[in-house]
């Protein structure tokens, strides 16, 4: 075990064969009460807000958005995603409200976590997906008929489900439960024991499931916002709406996905190198910030829906005049 200090009686000894729950139980404080607050509150307003949302919406999709576009099918699917995951968030809410005990055992841990990054990894590339669909209709119109057909955006979709199963997979291997002192905790990525195989699933996921698709959606609508200016329909409706489509997701993208992988890889690598409690503590904070940041991606996408266009918002006005008559009878 290696030990490196500046300060007395604030260092963290690390080793990459050994849980850094283990090696790490001294640094804990006002971090941990800064986490036991702050996340609860972000993922009940987050539950509150998105749980209803996305069932209003996967509604409209179903019951009222007729014909079915390719973006139709795409957005249906993401909103599916969305659902599943913070459907799990009342297990993360009573883990961190509770202070970091997990009471639902190894398998719904698993589970949960698993559960978020399925989420994550499949919005990245359903959103991916309906950028390069929107990209071949502005840039390409010509010739985009064939690729609107329904067929290939229910293969698409099709192909991101198995792709994030695969993705999001390892996290059954690598996530446990462990108890420190009196009570169980619930792993992350962060803090598996399994610190040579999350070190390189870490930087896979970075490396193919985010920035490669990263690069993809800006370089996507940077043509697409070029080509519009350049075209018949400059200073109209329709070139507002690129731009707006445009800043929603790339807002997802670089404020909700960039800071969680930068500071997720920051947090694995000092975890296997030695650094003092109160680095750790600051990176901690930090990365507690982004990872609630990476949960309101789902927020974002109830932005981006009402975004697209005219037949959604007319649509989700009819399903809420619906849902008021219904409450006052």
């Amino acid at each position: 075990m290696t030990t490196v200090g500046t300060e007395p009686g604030d260092m963290a000894n690390f080793s990459s064969l050994q849980s850094p729950w283990t090696t790490f139980g001294n640094c804990t404080g006002e971090g941990a009460i800064f986490q036991d607050i702050y996340i609860p509150l972000i993922y009940s307003v987050l539950f509150l807000v998105c749980f209803p949302g996305n069932i209003i919406v996967i509604s409209v999709y179903v019951f009222k958005m007729r014909p079915w576009k390719s973006s139709t099918i795409i957005m249906l699917n993401l909103a599916i995603t969305d659902l599943l995951y913070v459907s799990c968030l009342p297990f993360l809410i009573q883990y961190y409200a509770s202070g970091e005990n997990w009471i639902f055992g190894e398998f719904m841990c698993k589970l949960v976590r698993f559960n978020f990054y399925f989420n994550t990894y499949s919005s990245i590339l359903f959103l991916t997906c309906y950028s390069l669909f929107r990209f071949i209709v502005v840039v390409y119109p010509m010739n985009c008929f064939s690729i609107q057909k329904r067929r290939w955006a229910v293969a698409a979709c099709a192909v991101v489900w198995v792709v994030s199963l695969l993705l999001a997979s390892p996290i059954f291997h690598v996530i446990t439960t462990q108890q420190n002192a009196h009570r169980w905790i619930c792993q992350d990525l962060t803090n598996s024991a399994d610190l040579f195989t999350v070190r390189w699933y870490n930087w896979l996921l970075t490396t193919f499931a985010f920035f490669l698709p990263l690069v993809t959606v800006t370089l996507c609508y940077a043509v697409i916002i070029y080509t519009l200016a350049r075209g018949p329909h400059t200073g109209t409706a329709y070139k507002q709406k690129a731009r707006l489509l445009a800043m929603v997701l790339l807002a997802v993208f670089y404020v909700c996905f960039l800071p969680f992988h930068i500071f997720r890889g920051v947090r694995i690598e000092l975890t296997i190198h030695p650094v003092s409690c109160r680095t750790m503590r600051r990176v901690r904070d930090i990365f507690t910030v982004t990872q609630s940041l990476a949960s309101l991606n789902t927020f974002g996408n109830l932005i981006l829906y009402v975004a697209l266009g005219d037949n959604f918002q007319q649509a989700i006005l009819s399903v809420c005049k619906l849902i008021m008559k219904t409450n006052k009878k």
